[in-house]
């Protein structure tokens, strides 16, 4: 018998118009790579039922497993259960313990529940129920012409639940897979994926030769230029040990400037870690990011012992006024210096980052894309600029992983 493979079919119109990202089927088919099963085909499908149903159909006939995700709802335009009953040629009958799940959650919130969720508890005859719930749309799965058919809502954090922890368990006891796929991601920046690459191109080749290992590129915008590693084999302790081999080869080939994180932390919480270390406090000066630096801080729990905030000075006057900058073009050296140093002064930190600059679209001092970011460590200001060839959010974004991933740098150096 050869290797089995599953589909991913996504139900819902919005997910055509693109009114909604289809993130699901995204984590679906990283989550079935992890765990060693093949998946040849991902579908979107608007809420049709003839279109469903053949999509469906066209799944089960060239894949053994089969995952459909969305329309398991309460409103009329859930038609999933309806159509996955005429597949397979069952009625839909009231399923009475799936109504006293469904009541009990809404008693708990202390909401009368609305007559049309009783939708959510018909279940073709024949299928079953999955054993995990996390709201009241509950899982299906159903056997149908040797193959096996899984439909779970569109709620993320459902969907997710019942993935992990009930199907794809199942899937990989039908399939007969014991091996163990596991990756280990750093994240790095200041070197394109090319460059990245470029430097890695002889180890990449050697594993491509030697195997035990596969390395890929994710360019993740603020979140960093993502470098996976990932490994199968016959036990965790077995993957571990060669994904902990595998990347100190690529730590020494890459260089600690260029990684920042072993695995997979944003840049934010490893400078929240830094701080810690150190017993320093941080603050932050932002014009054209507006609040985006410390919101990305204040998202790490626990981030209130290392940051003491962020002053959002995005007009002239609060820069004169609260960071005591003088009366100078706002997007220059001067004016970031004196940023990151009323930033130290103001919030009483210890160290502190600062930026300003112009993400247009439309130019005011200067041309679109030029930044000044400064950093503030020991009292000795620094300060560097950049022009970004990106769109406005993408120019904040990339200032914003830059001047923290600066302050990373002379964190582990000078202190």
């Amino acid at each position: 018998m050869g290797r089995l493979s599953c589909e991913v079919v996504a139900v819902g119109t919005e997910l055509l118009l693109g009114q909604i990202v289809d993130t699901n089927s995204s984590w679906i088919g990283e989550q079935l790579a992890l765990a060693g099963v093949d998946s040849y085909y991902q579908t979107k499908v608007g809420d049709n039922p003839d279109r469903i149903k053949r999509v469906l159909e066209q799944a089960l006939d060239r894949s053994d497993f089969v995952i459909v995700c969305g329309g398991l709802g309460p409103t009329q335009d859930d038609l999933t259960r309806d159509v996955i009953a005429e597949v397979m040629g069952a009625e839909l009958v009231t399923d009475e313990g799936l109504v006293e799940r469904i009541s009990a959650i809404f008693g708990g919130r202390n909401h009368p529940m609305p007559s049309n969720n009783l939708r959510q508890a018909l279940v073709p005859v024949g299928a079953e129920v999955l054993s995990v719930m996390p709201g009241t749309a509950p899982g299906l799965k159903a056997v149908i012409h040797g193959k096996t058919l899984y439909a779970v809502p569109g709620v993320p954090w459902e969907m997710k639940q019942m993935v992990f922890e009930d199907i794809l368990p199942n899937i990989r006891a039908k399939a007969g897979i014991t091996s163990i796929i596991r990756s280990k991601t750093l994240r790095t920046w200041g070197e394109s994926e090319s460059g990245l690459a470029e430097k890695l191109a002889g180890e990449i080749e050697r594993l491509d030769r030697e195997g035990g290992a596969t390395i890929a590129f994710l360019a993740s915008g603020i979140e960093g230029l993502k470098v996976r590693i990932t490994v199968k084999g016959d036990s965790e302790s077995e993957v571990e040990s060669i994904l902990n081999s595998e990347a100190e080869i690529v730590s020494s080939i890459l260089g600690d400037e260029i990684i920042f994180s072993f695995d997979d932390q944003t840049i934010e919480a490893v400078i929240l870690g830094l701080c810690r270390e150190r017993n320093l406090t941080l603050g932050v000066a932002e014009s054209l990011t507006g609040g985006l630096i410390g919101s990305r801080i204040t998202s790490i729990p626990g981030s209130s012992d290392v940051f003491k905030g962020s002053i959002v000075a995005y007009s002239g006057d609060v820069k004169r006024t609260v960071l005591g900058v003088p009366d100078i073009p706002a997007v220059s050296q001067e004016a970031v210096e004196a940023m990151v140093a009323g930033a130290c002064s103001v919030l009483h930190a210890d160290i502190a980052a600062a930026v300003t600059g112009e993400a247009g679209p439309n130019p005011v001092e200067e041309e679109v894309g030029r930044v000044w970011m400064a950093t503030s460590v020991g009292g000795v200001v620094q300060s560097n600029s950049v022009k970004w060839p990106f769109d406005r959010e993408r120019i904040r974004q990339f200032t914003t992983i830059t001047v923290l991933n600066t302050l990373r740098l002379r964190l582990e150096k000078e202190t």
